[in-house]
């Protein structure tokens, strides 16, 4: 079990999913923000406070905090969450960093942050337990965002500091973005790092049927392929792609085992019908 730790940054005070998106909250009921620069997520929505050295050692702690916690409860891996235009990444892409100190302008500047925050919770973390970076390999927002060329510079920067895979995503920076959406779309950015900087990556992102998974993982393109959506349209997506495989060895609960049985007995009437 992972435990991904992340800050929410300008992307805090909105709305549930499900009653307006990224929307703020009423009038009265909105808190304070922090973020690399004073850029709101889109009009309307808090104005996050431009992050000082203090915000950045308090916000450092919380993240050594979540650690320890994480720790104690026994995960098995920590994840840190660096996408998505989140805290983290506001620090990374040029979208929203626009600082004009030691944290700002070149990608080693901007990723100064993140970095320290990833050496702090790695010495947290035993050695003997993953940690792995999410990061958004792209903007979708031009040459003056984050770039595919650049997402394996800053996955690279993250190799170095000790993370042992990059969990690599893309998007969801800003509103202005123009994302190019398609059936394993995030796939490309991920054989990317994982290739050219001989690093393991995990990779989402439209990603629901088991060849889809079968052909990521034994062409190389990725090492671990995470499927959330489909999970929360079929909680046993897993068993039912073993069944449509023909893989009778998955292991079922054994109070599902009548289930198994009639699935693969099903599975192998269809076969037959089709040959």
């Amino acid at each position: 079990i992972c435990a991904q730790i992340g800050h929410s940054g300008r992307k805090g005070s909105t709305r549930l999913a499900w009653d307006g998106i990224d929307k703020a909250l009423p009038e009265g009921e909105n808190w304070d923000l922090l973020s690399a620069s004073p850029i709101p997520l889109m009009e309307g929505n808090v104005v996050p406070k431009e992050m000082d050295r203090a915000d950045m050692d308090m916000v450092k702690d919380q993240f050594i905090a979540a650690v320890r916690a994480a720790r104690d409860a026994n995960f098995d891996m920590i994840e840190m969450h660096a996408a998505h235009g989140y805290l983290l990444a506001s620090f990374i892409s040029p979208v929203t960093n626009k600082r004009t100190d030691d944290y700002g302008g070149t990608l080693e500047n901007r990723m100064r942050y993140p970095l320290e925050v990833f050496a702090a919770m790695r010495a947290e973390w035993p050695e003997d337990r993953p940690m792995t970076v999410r990061i958004s390999a792209h903007d979708w927002m031009g040459e003056d965002a984050v770039t595919p060329d650049e997402a394996v510079r800053i996955a690279a920067m993250f190799k170095a500091a000790g993370a042992d895979a990059i969990n690599v995503s893309s998007g969801q920076t800003d509103k202005a973005e123009q994302p190019v959406y398609g059936r394993m779309f995030q796939v490309p950015f991920a054989d990317r790092v994982r290739n050219e900087i001989d690093l393991p990556t995990l990779v989402a992102g439209n990603i629901y049927e088991p060849d889809h998974v079968n052909s990521i993982l034994m062409a190389g393109r990725a090492d671990l392929v995470l499927l959330a959506r489909p999970h929360l349209a079929d909680p046993y997506w897993t068993l039912h792609a073993a069944v449509e495989l023909g893989d009778e060895q998955q292991a079922w609960p054994l109070p599902y085992e009548g289930g198994r049985r009639q699935a693969n007995t099903l599975a192998e009437r269809a076969r037959a019908m089709s040959e």
